[in-house]
């Protein structure tokens, strides 16, 4: 319940988990040892300490190669190029909702909400209608990219790690992902204003070896999902090699840092050099300690039988299909991560068309509700007054439609995934 009203109370998600993880886990200790059984419940919390490390780790590396990527001034060099062309209100709608979709499979979709958020804000500040309906498309968007790539969202990275789903295989949704997005938008596109804004001259170049990061991120995937795929490794140990390479370029960047000095001259303002420790110092620490806490308090409640109960309910009583969609409606209202990570902890038994059925719902369901996913949580502040609950919750039923037509893509198109 803190969770969810965060919005409200601003008190950091991550303490409550925090303090729930400690307060079941001793309860659940206290009474394994009051039984004699003193080690049960440490093999217990060391397995999920596990299972936290590795996803800690992952996108640990993935937040500091953003990070960097930010400190290089990739995305103020885009949000400049996408201000300068000039586009109408309409047009940068589309605009913004499509790289969204396309960017958030890479770069998470929170940083990708935020970075097309900032585009809104800077041409249609001033027209509250225009950033309204934008801020909900974006959010869309971004939730409905992240849903068919390991690396879009939290939720299908975990199941990517379990190893349920083949790397290849999120590509089966990226259909259903295009009409979740796509139909919502077409809909929303006659609300927006059909005017063009005021364009601004401001150019911003990228820092030096801000493409070479950006090429030095895909590799760092390419090294992750081989590793996963060919040698059977976590994903996370390439992951963590990949950072080796930016630690490597980083040594090269504070080296050469004489480069800058002259590339600066004239200019206003001291040469920063480069230090990898600084972008992993900037990471999301909340969401990682927020991720903690949910692992922690799912795998409690799993170990003393409540997640078994829920399956028993949901798997075997409503069947596979109706809880996953449920699975969807109910992360909208709560945290879509605690939610994911107690269907896999049940690890119902699934066709591989179910498994990805739940992936789909579980990213994309979150956009139903502006504090369904934190990309909508995020853009409530960075757009403050002008994309509210409300406001979004006036869409809900057309990306409902959309949330149902994606369900209805994915069992059409995929159907051969649920022998």
């Amino acid at each position: 319940m803190l969770v969810m009203a965060e919005e409200f109370t601003h008190l950091r998600k991550s303490k409550p988990v925090i303090l729930a993880a400690g307060i079941i886990w001793a309860m659940i200790a206290a009474v394994y040892v009051n039984n004699g059984l003193t080690s049960a419940a440490e093999e217990a919390v060391r397995h999920n300490l596990l299972e936290y490390a590795e996803l800690m780790l992952f996108l640990l590396v993935a937040m500091t190669y953003i990070n960097a990527m930010d400190e290089r001034q990739v995305f103020d060099a885009l949000r400049s190029w996408l201000i300068r062309k000039g586009f109408g209100f309409r047009k940068l709608f589309w605009l913004t909702g499509t790289l969204a979709f396309f960017i958030s499979p890479v770069a998470d979709n929170l940083t990708t909400a935020l970075l097309m958020c900032a585009v809104v804000l800077a041409v249609g500040g001033g027209n509250t209608r225009f950033v309204s309906v934008a801020c909900i498309n974006i959010v869309v968007a971004a939730n409905a990219g992240g849903a068919f790539s390991p690396f879009g969202d939290i939720t299908t990275l975990m199941v990517w790690q379990k190893g349920i789903v083949e790397f290849g295989g999120f590509f089966a949704l990226f259909i259903p992902s295009v009409v979740n997005f796509a139909l919502p938008a077409v809909i929303m596109h006659f609300a927006v204003p059909n005017e063009q804004p005021s364009t601004s001259s401001e150019d911003v170049a990228m820092k030096r070896g801000a493409r070479r990061i950006v090429a030095l991120f895909l590799l760092t995937i390419i090294t992750a999902v081989s590793f996963h795929n060919f040698l059977h490794l976590p994903p996370v140990i390439g992951m963590l090699t990949g950072l080796s390479y930016l630690q490597f370029f980083g040594y090269f960047l504070k080296k050469t840092a004489h480069l800058d000095e002259r590339m600066q001259e004239g200019k206003m303002g001291d040469v920063v050099p480069f230090d990898v420790f600084n972008k992993i110092a900037r990471s999301e620490w909340d969401t990682l300690l927020f991720f903690y806490g949910v692992v922690l308090c799912v795998g409690g409640l799993g170990f003393i039988g409540y997640l078994s109960l829920s399956s028993e309910v949901m798997y075997n009583q409503w069947g596979a299909t109706n809880a996953n969609i449920a699975v969807g409606v109910l992360s909208a209202i709560v945290d879509n991560i605690p939610v994911m990570f107690a269907v896999l902890t049940m690890n119902p038994d699934m066709s591989q068309g179910q498994w990805l059925l739940v992936t789909l719902t579980a990213g994309v369901g979150g956009s139903l509700l502006s504090i369904g996913s934190a990309a909508g949580v995020a853009l409530m502040g960075q757009a403050r007054g002008q994309y509210t609950f409300f406001s979004h919750l006036k869409w809900t039923p057309v990306i409902a439609l959309g949330y149902a037509a994606s369900i209805a893509t994915h069992l059409w198109i995929n159907s051969g995934l649920f022998q």
